[in-house]
Order: structure tokens, then C-alpha cells, then sequence
């Protein structure tokens, strides 16, 4: 029988690296970035409106219980979890937003960060029995996090703006495979297109890679509940949040989806677009997007793109400028 290593499809520097080369071959305008003003990554990705799934991506994440072990062991954000929305969001968007040598800087900061994550599944979780080993930097666990990422990206989107056509989450989907190689992720390891990649996620939540923990069950609740941080999830975003789990994760977590947080989740869907539509442009668009826009510009970076940056990314500009 191989063994747990052997069974690992582990991403190397030498891997991450060709990745690094062939999507920094594509880019014609380095200051822009790998994708650029005129990509639909960068139109998904500026709209605040991507906050409402940020919840449903992490709590996702956590039921694979390779990411919630690496939490658990090798972080200090674990009743924090607003501190890793933050590590997450700096990374992503420096890879969309920030210039070439930024969202390089940011990918291997990562594959170096992932190098060092590895251990042993504390308890009986799903398929994984205690004691089997993991990895971060995993072709499986990489896949699953991006695609929770991606999927949940284009389902807030459509919560608050008309929904992306077929033709639109395929581009979408093109590009991101683009964003998957600074993962690590080379094309061949993900679905072909947007229907297949809808068929993955349907598939892994219905699988025994994923299983909620009793570790993974508390980190849910203190992000859904804001712990460690300023920030206080309203009952409607729980609500919205929740009801975007498939319902054998709400079980799992333990996470009510009664009569009223039923009623509230109907209500933000109700009314979220008509509000949201309305927004002024320097509250409905990101930090970073802004940034990007002001370094293509060459202006200096306003005070209030800061302070969206503080909330999205945790800090005033984009990193490894």
C-alpha cells in the first residue's frame, strides 16, 4: 500500500517557479498586472460586494480538514479569523491587482509560507484517519481553496449585480486558471471550464475529502460571530452566510438555518441589490482596485483607498511594491 507521501501531488520551488515563467510570458503591460483594467477579473474583483462571500469560502475551506489542521498547528489566527480574511485577501489581490513583480512577490511568498505546513491529522475526520500526513503546498488542498475562492466570488457577485452570463463565468474561469498558477496549480489539474468546475465543487461537497472537525466546528463559530476583531457580522450576514452552505455543511457546523435566519437571508436578497447599486463608487469599489488605478494613472494613493485597503487587505497598500 503507498503510503500517505506518496500519495501527495506536491507542488516544488521548481514547479511553482515554471508556473511563475509561464504566466509572467502572457503579460504585456507589467505595471497592470497579469490581467489588467480590461479583464473581467479585475470588473468581478473590484466590487465590495465579493465581501458577501468571503464567510461561505472560508467556512468551506475549514471543512477540509487539511486546512483546519494547518490553522490549528501552524497559525496564530485561529480565534482570529478576521485577521486570516485579511491574510487571504493580501495575497489574492496583489495577484489580480498589483503589478507584475507584486503578484510574483506575493505567489512566492506564499509557496514559501505553504513550504513550511505539513504534519499529521489530530483526530478521525472524514476519510482521513488521526495520524495521516498533510500538506499545504498539495496539488488536492491547493485546488480546493482556490475553487472555493472562485466559486464563491462569482456567487456574491450575482447577489448584488445581474448575474454573469454563461459566456461571462467561462472568461471569468479562463482567467482564473491564469490566477491558479501563482497557486501552484498547473492547468491540468483543474476542470476544463465553468460546467466542469461547477461539477468539481457539487462533487468534493458530496465527497469524504471534506469533513467538519470539532476544531474546524469552533473556528466556524468564531467567524461567524466576529471573535477577535472590532467587527460584529450582522444576524443578516450570518443569515446570507449560512444559507449559502450546502445543507450537509450547515448540519456539520452546527449552524442554524431556522425560520428567521431564513426570513433575514430572503430579506438581503431581497433588497441588497437595489441598495448596493446605488453605492457611490468609492465605497462600492475595493482598495485595491483603486490602487491599481491609481498606480496605472501614476497618482498618489487618497486617503480613503487606504482606509478600504485597511479593511480588505488589513494595511494601507497593496504589498511587495
Amino acid at each position: 500500500m503507498a503510503s500517505d507521501d506518496e500519495n501527495m501531488q506536491s507542488v516544488t520551488q521548481q514547479d511553482s517557479e515554471s508556473l511563475f515563467t509561464s504566466v509572467a510570458a502572457r503579460v504585456t503591460n507589467p505595471a497592470a498586472g497579469i490581467f489588467g483594467p480590461a479583464s473581467i477579473s479585475w470588473r468581478i474583483n473590484r466590487e465590495s460586494a465579493l465581501f458577501l462571500g468571503a464567510g461561505r469560502a472560508a467556512l468551506l475551506q475549514l471543512a477540509h480538514p487539511w486546512v483546519t489542521a494547518s490553522l490549528a498547528e501552524h497559525s496564530t489566527v485561529m480565534n482570529r479569523p478576521i485577521e486570516r480574511f485579511h491574510n487571504t485577501f493580501r495575497i489574492v489581490f496583489t495577484m489580480i491587482f498589483g503589478s507584475l513583480g507584486q503578484a510574483l512577490a506575493a505567489a512566492r511568498h506564499l509557496h514559501a509560507l505553504h513550504t513550511r505546513i505539513k504534519g499529521e491529522i489530530p483526530e478521525d475526520v472524514a476519510q482521513w484517519k488521526r495520524g495521516s500526513r498533510y500538506q499545504a503546498n498539495e496539488i488536492g488542498a491547493l485546488r480546493w481553496v482556490f475553487a472555493t475562492l472562485v466559486e464563491s466570488a462569482v456567487l456574491a457577485y450575482d447577489c448584488a449585480l445581474p448575474a454573469l452570463s454563461v459566456a461571462e463565468r467561462d472568461s471569468y474561469y479562463a482567467e482564473c486558471k491564469t490566477l491558479a498558477g501563482l497557486f501552484g496549480l498547473p492547468v491540468a489539474s483543474l476542470p476544463e471550464n465553468w460546467a466542469a468546475f461547477a461539477a468539481y465543487n457539487r462533487a468534493m461537497h458530496a465527497s469524504d475529502e471534506l469533513g467538519v472537525s470539532g476544531s474546524a466546528q469552533r473556528m466556524a463559530h468564531n467567524l461567524l460571530s466576529g471573535a477577535g476583531s472590532w467587527i460584529r457580522p450582522p444576524f443578516w450576514f450570518r443569515a446570507f452566510t449560512i444559507e449559502g452552505l450546502p445543507e450537509r455543511f450547515r448540519g456539520e457546523f452546527d449552524l442554524r438555518f431556522g425560520i428567521r435566519q431564513q426570513r433575514a437571508a430572503s430579506r438581503a436578497h431581497r433588497l441588497l441589490p437595489g441598495i448596493y447599486r446605488r453605492l457611490p463608487a468609492s465605497v462600492r469599489f475595493t482598495g485595491p482596485w483603486r490602487e491599481a488605478q491609481a498606480r496605472l494613472a501614476h497618482r498618489p494613493v487618497d486617503p480613503l483607498t487606504r482606509w478600504s485597503n485597511r479593511f480588505w487587505i488589513g494595511r494601507p497598500l497593496l504589498p511587495f511594491a
